[in-house]
């Protein structure tokens, strides 16, 4: 429950001015907002919520106009941690958690690639580095095929190595991912992973679900 705790969300940037979020959102130290200066010499000009590999906007908003900018990775934020006891929206895991949102998606949840996952990767590890604590990073997100390596893995591990645990969706295809087709990141084998299947309402697997013995660790 402590406002020490940052999450970086990985997704479709957040509304950090959501009412139910605005309050949980992080903000960096080290930046002066709307200066245009780029303060803490980091590379990124600006970077006060987090920041947008995607270039969509230059800021870690929520921006896809066909869900009234409150897309993925608001929602995603959301349950992360949306502010509790307050009569608003819905309640987060963590009701004083800081979010950092991180946005490798375009404006409609599309084109995003693995260049700007490991861009937020980086930039999480600086935070990290530079005194913030960053203790976890959520990717609701990925895809089947691929292999066990390249340079989302090594930033993964990076990551990790740094304290960083990396919460990733263990994806919607009802596929085994013990199987023959792996659903990657989340899974590389690497210890500070944890994949996450969907559940239903009973708390049993959802039926879109993957699935895996091994791989699956929720």
């Amino acid at each position: 429950g402590s406002s020490s705790v940052i999450v970086a969300v990985i997704d479709t940037g957040f509304d950090y001015t959501h009412p139910d979020l605005a309050a949980n959102a992080w903000k960096n130290p080290g930046e002066i907002a709307g200066n245009g200066i780029d303060d803490d010499g980091n590379g990124y000009v600006d970077d006060v919520y987090g920041i947008d590999p995607a270039g969509v906007d230059g800021s870690a908003g929520d921006t896809n106009p066909q869900e009234g900018n409150v897309g993925h990775g608001t929602h995603c934020s959301g349950i992360v941690g949306a502010r509790g006891n307050n009569s608003l929206g819905v309640a987060g895991v963590n009701w004083n958690v800081k979010i950092m949102g991180l946005k490798f998606f375009d404006d409609y949840g599309e084109n995003a690639y693995d260049s700007f996952a490991i861009e937020c990767i980086q930039y999480a590890v600086y935070q990290k580095t530079h005194g913030q604590n960053v203790v976890a990073i959520s990717a609701s997100w990925g895809g089947l095929g691929g292999t066990d390596s390249g340079g989302l893995r090594d930033a993964i591990e990076i990551a990790n190595n740094a304290g960083i645990v990396f919460c990733a969706a263990a994806g919607n295809d009802s596929n085994n991912n013990d199987g023959g087709t792996h659903h990657y990141p989340s899974d590389y084998t690497l210890p500070g992973i944890i994949s996450v299947a969907a559940t239903d309402h009973s708390d049993g697997l959802a039926s879109f679900s993957n699935y895996g013995a091994t791989s699956v660790d929720l």
